[in-house]
């Protein structure tokens, strides 16, 4: 590995000091000092139940915090780990490693079929359709007594062999804390790799990830997948430490629990999630002296900071450590962007024949032909509804055609996924922003560097590449959200470009930028298209179209009314007519 590829792999995703570094060192000290400090066989079991809830709870961080997945159904994971590793010490007379891989396996399948039938869902319905798993778990635990033994529960379960014997409560607290710590690492880990770039971006927005090459389907299936298995490692840990179960361990109320774990915590950060634990393990216990009114100060304490810190107690800890954080910089990048240019010039790269798109009695788009060639910029215009954004949503896979055929590279894409679509070599930008508003500039161009068969080192590459094109190197730690709304323009472009596409489409990219901005618009497409790239662009000023564009096609009720250069379109009878408004002449008729 060259100098230049091991600073693009140190690269930060964001260019903060995190102030979870120094607290995963802490967490080892913390793993040592607690068991000496707390020796009474009460304490220890709190510590070892806020061990095994903070695991629970880390799973809610990867399907929740990452991927923006609700999910009310954390405690049947949970239950899966601690009734397989119950059965299998107990009635199967397995290893408990073995019977924990069991756990784990069985969990994985769980999360796999409730991530997979649970697609198409969001908010409150993903909400609900997560509760009724719960509620369903919690039934056959309870009344399938012939194998779980129903309220009476299963006891006298034993412990994992270990490098010394986990016989005293203490030592397994030890051997609780540290898993706790190893679950807290890896998951912290996830957040900064393509997996965990590509939830954040599912969780920001999942219409634009899929569009940029994420598989989000698949993502999110792993997301529940992970969360899954996790949340049955913290199940484990709790039957071995507590030695009995019962279904009341596993029912809705401790699913709700871990969720306001999470959120109490700060559910986007594996530290606010293990703080969230601990708070809600030992708060009720400080609180006892209280008596009655106990759980009312309780409620009451979850409610105030899940209304008045919505980012968690995490959050301002965060927020905190960035004033005393040292600023890095990126690494200049090692080498230019490459789009375009991989064909022979002029040659047909997109073919559209008689491509219709019908929503009821609406006829979006009505029998459209056209075709574009490498190397030159293809306008599409038209007046307001005339179907231009239709059609790119159906060039890039987000909607199905009626009818009709569409080439792209020689390759038929008609019902293609957008993702699919990204990775044979078309990319896109929105006529309403669609970022990654609460990721960096570098982290929205890192999910659009991302490539399947690409190494950390060259998806890194290509994002530099593309952020210096676009002149952002000086915005790269920036939250999007917190950009002008030219420089948020320029993220999309150079996320779509980091892809390093053939073709680009760009869906009304001079919308919203005054005209000094437009001008450095301009600029970037001619010298994209000097480069070599295609671009298919969807624009309303006529005088950024005039600059820009060899070629136009109009449209107007659906229909193609004219092509050409741009400058005989422009200067069509139909075309003029269509913009003044008489139908008749600009349909032909």
């Amino acid at each position: 590995m060259t100098s230049h590829d091991e600073n693009l792999q140190k690269t930060p995703a964001r260019t903060w000091l995190k102030p979870g570094h120094l607290a995963l060192t802490l967490g080892a000290v913390v793993v040592v000092l607690l068991p000496l400090l707390f020796t009474s066989r009460y304490t220890t079991n709190l510590l070892i139940l806020g061990a095994s809830w903070g695991i629970a709870t880390l799973g809610l961080v990867v399907v929740l915090g990452y991927a923006g997945q609700i999910s009310l159904a954390q405690a049947a994971f949970y239950g899966i780990g601690a009734y397989a590793v119950a059965l299998g010490t107990t009635r199967w007379d397995v290893n408990w490693w073995l019977a924990l891989i069991l756990g784990l396996a069985g969990a994985a399948i769980a999360g796999a079929v409730l991530g997979t039938t649970t697609l198409k869902l969001g908010g409150h319905y993903l909400a609900m359709v997560t509760i009724c798993f719960q509620i369903i778990y919690t039934l056959i635990n309870t009344n399938w007594i012939a194998v779980t033994g129903g309220p009476d529960g299963i006891s006298n379960i034993k412990r994992p062999p270990f490098l010394v014997p986990l016989n005293t409560a203490q030592r397994y607290a030890w051997f609780a804390l540290a898993t706790l710590c190893l679950v807290g690492g890896l998951v912290w880990w996830l957040r900064d790799t393509p997996l965990g770039r590509a939830m954040r971006a599912i969780r920001e927005n999942e219409l634009a990830a899929e569009a940029l090459g994420v598989d989000t389907r698949r993502v999110k299936v792993i997301a529940f997948v992970l969360s899954a298995v996790v949340a049955a490692l913290g199940g484990a840990i709790y039957a071995s430490g507590y030695l009995y179960i019962s279904p009341d361990s596993f029912n809705f109320d401790h699913a709700v629990a871990f969720l306001a774990m999470a959120l109490v915590g700060g559910s986007e950060s594996p530290l606010g999630a293990i703080l969230g634990a601990t708070l809600l393990t030992f708060l009720p216990e400080w609180l006892r002296d209280l008596k009655r009114i106990y759980l009312v100060v309780y409620g009451c304490a979850i409610i105030l900071v899940i209304v008045f810190m919505p980012e968690g107690l995490w959050g301002y800890v965060r927020l905190a450590g960035r004033r005393f954080a040292r600023k890095l910089t990126l690494p200049s990048a090692v080498r230019t962007l490459q789009v375009g240019g991989r064909g022979t010039a002029g040659e047909e790269i997109l073919r559209v024949e008689q491509l219709a798109k019908h929503f009821g009695g609406v006829k979006a788009v009505d029998g459209v032909n056209f075709s574009v060639r490498r190397g030159e910029v293809h306008a599409l215009i038209g007046p307001n509804g005339s179907g231009k954004t239709t059609i790119i949503n159906l060039l890039s896979g987000l909607y199905v055609p009626t009818t009709g055929y569409m080439a792209f590279l020689g390759r038929d894409i008609v019902g293609l996924r957008p993702s699919r679509i990204a990775h044979i070599g078309m990319a896109r930008s929105f006529q309403n922003l669609r970022l990654f508003r609460e990721l960096t500039v570098w982290e929205n161009v890192l999910v659009g560097a991302q490539r399947e068969e690409s190494r950390e080192a060259e998806t890194r590459q290509r994002a530099l590449a593309a952020i210096e094109f676009a002149g952002l190197s000086d915005k790269v730690q920036e939250i999007c959200r917190n950009l002008p709304y030219g420089h948020q323009k320029l993220v999309e472009l150079a996320r779509a470009l980091a892809g390093e596409p053939d073709l680009l489409l760009l869906d009304e990219p001079g919308a919203g930028l005054n005209q000094t901005e437009k001008q450095e618009l301009v600029r970037l497409l001619r010298r994209l298209n000097e480069m070599g790239l295609t671009i298919l662009i969807v624009e309303h000023d006529m005088s950024l179209v005039s600059q820009v564009a060899s070629t136009a096609t109009v449209l107007n009720f659906g229909k193609k009314i004219a092509e050409g250069t741009a400058a005989e379109v422009l200067r069509h009878p139909a075309v003029v007519e269509a913009y003044l408004g008489n139908r008749e002449v600009a349909l032909g008729v």
